[in-house]
């Protein structure tokens, strides 16, 4: 799926999800990594606070965007690309 959109924490996090969210949301890591070299993947780092700064594991070239700054970020995502939040 070429379009895959990943928004389970950030979805949960604004409330939005319901319990009838799909199985397809949820990628492993090793998908992901088989995605990292595509020009079109944007990867969102949702994670705050002490949970990504002291965090050792940070996807190389990955954007940061606190879920509780999402106003302030949300409105320059592009919108023909494969977005994936992460929130390890």
């Amino acid at each position: 799926m070429r379009h895959l959109v990943l928004l389970v924490t950030l979805l949960f996090t604004l409330g939005m999800a319901s319990a009838a969210w799909s199985e397809d949301l949820i990628m492993d890591k090793d998908a992901l990594s088989s995605m990292l070299s595509e020009p079109d993947l944007v990867v969102l780092d949702v994670r705050t606070g002490k949970d990504w700064s002291s965090s050792e594991f940070k996807i190389k070239n990955a954007m940061r965007a606190p879920v509780g700054e999402y106003k302030d970020w949300s409105a320059s995502l592009p919108k023909d690309k494969t977005l994936v939040t992460y929130c390890a």
